[in-house]
C-alpha cells in the first residue's frame, strides 16, 4: 500500500513545470494526529476523524496520522504546513509530543509544551489557578506509596476528617474521568483509591462542590481569548467515561440554563484560566457553579475532545458558528507567524 508520504511525493513529481506557482497556490496541508497508546485512544481517533472531515470541507488538504515510528519520517518527507494534535492522555497532553514537534520545527495547533505540562498535572494547575485568584475546590495530593508507609486506614481516616464528605478522588494526570470517583460514604473511599491508582501513582482528593456542572470552551481570536457559550452537564450518576461518550447517558444544555450574569461570570473565569495558564488557540475549562454564584474550576484541558458528544463542538454550535469554519479559523491562527 502506498504511504501518504509516497503519494505526496508522487503527486509532486508529476506536477507540470513550473512548480513554484502550483506550490504557492496549493491548499495548506494539515496533519491531524489521532490515536496514540493512552487509555483514551478511541476517543482521540473519533475526535481526529471528525475534525479532519470538517477541515476537508473547507478546502484544506488533510491527512490523519497516528503517533508511531512512522510519524517523524512522514513529517520530514511531507513537510506539512501545520499539525493538529488531537491526542488525549499521556504524551498527547503532557507536552512531550509538542516538544518533538517544536524540535522538528513543525507549526502546530494548541498550547506549547511547558504550559501543557502545567495543565496536565492537576495539582500544579490548581496552584496556578489559585495564584491567579480563581476558585478551585480544596484538595490534597497523596502518592500510593504513602498509604503503604503510614498504613492505609489511618491515612483514609485523616482524609475524611480533613477534606470532608462528599469528596472526589481522581488521578493527578489523565482525562475522560478515568479513575475518578465521587465518595459520599467513608466506607467507599478505599475502593475509590484503588480505582484511582489503577490509572496513576498519585491521587488528587478534593472537596466535592454542590452546584451546576459546566464546561466553558475558549478560542483565541483576532481580539484575544473568547469564551463560547457554557454547556451544562446533567449526569444522574456522575459525569464518568460512559456519561461522556455513550449516547443517552447524559443530558446536555447548550447554552447552559444560566442567567446573563452567571453566563458572563463563568465565561470570564474560563478566559482568566486560559490566560493564567498561558494556553494557546483553544482550551476547555470544567467548573462547578455553586449556589452562592462562585465558579469553582475543576480542571482545564489543552486538547478538548471533538467527538459527536464532546463539549467544545456543542458550545460552538450553540454560538451559531459553523464547526468547519471554526476549525479552519483555528488552523489559520496556528499558521500565523509566532509573535
Amino acid at each position: 500500500m502506498t504511504s501518504p508520504a509516497s503519494a505526496a511525493d508522487a503527486s509532486a513529481s508529476s506536477a507540470p513545470a513550473p512548480a513554484a506557482p502550483d506550490d504557492a497556490d496549493r491548499s495548506p496541508l494539515v496533519v491531524v494526529l489521532a490515536g496514540g497508546l493512552s487509555h483514551e485512544r478511541d476517543v482521540s481517533i473519533r475526535s481526529g476523524r471528525r475534525v479532519a472531515e470538517s477541515l476537508r470541507s473547507t478546502g484544506l488538504d488533510v491527512v490523519v496520522h497516528d503517533v508511531d515510528a512512522d510519524l517523524l519520517p512522514f513529517l520530514r518527507d511531507t513537510r506539512p504546513d501545520v499539525v493538529w494534535p488531537l491526542l488525549h492522555g499521556a504524551s498527547g497532553e503532557d507536552g512531550s509530543v509538542r516538544d518533538v514537534l517544536e524540535m522538528a520545527r513543525v507549526p502546530y495547533v494548541g498550547t506549547g509544551p511547558r504550559a501543557s505540562r502545567v495543565v496536565w498535572n492537576k495539582p500544579i494547575a490548581k496552584a496556578a489557578l489559585l495564584e491567579a485568584g480563581l476558585a478551585t475546590p480544596d484538595y490534597v495530593t497523596l502518592p500510593q506509596s504513602l498509604f503503604r508507609d503510614l498504613g492505609a486506614q489511618p491515612v483514609l481516616d485523616t482524609i475524611v476528617r480533613h477534606v470532608g464528605l462528599p469528596l472526589v478522588v481522581k488521578p493527578t494526570e489523565g482525562g475522560s474521568a478515568l479513575g475518578v470517583s465521587i465518595v459520599s460514604r467513608a466506607e467507599d473511599l478505599p475502593r475509590a483509591m484503588v480505582e484511582c491508582f489503577a490509572y496513576g501513582e498519585t491521587a488528587l482528593i478534593e472537596r466535592a462542590i454542590d452546584g451546576v456542572e459546566l464546561a466553558v470552551s475558549v478560542i483565541d481570536g483576532p481580539d484575544g481569548a473568547e469564551a463560547l457559550p457554557a454547556v451544562e452537564i446533567v449526569a444522574e450518576d456522575g459525569y464518568d467515561y460512559a456519561a461522556r461518550y455513550v449516547a443517552g447517558e447524559t443530558e446536555f444544555f447548550a447554552p447552559a440554563r444560566l442567567t446573563r450574569e452567571q453566563a458572563t461570570h463563568v465565561a470570564d473565569v474560563a478566559v482568566r484560566a486560559h490566560r493564567a495558564l498561558r494556553l494557546r488557540h483553544l482550551s476547555r475549562t470544567d467548573l462547578i457553579l455553586d449556589g452562592s454564584g462562585t465558579a469553582h474550576v475543576l480542571e482545564v484541558n489543552v486538547a478538548p475532545g471533538m467527538t459527536e458528544m464532546s463539549l467544545l463542538p456543542q458550545a460552538a454550535t450553540a454560538s451559531g458558528r459553523d464547526l468547519a469554519e471554526l476549525y479552519r479559523s483555528i488552523v489559520d491562527r496556528a499558521l500565523l507567524p509566532a509573535r
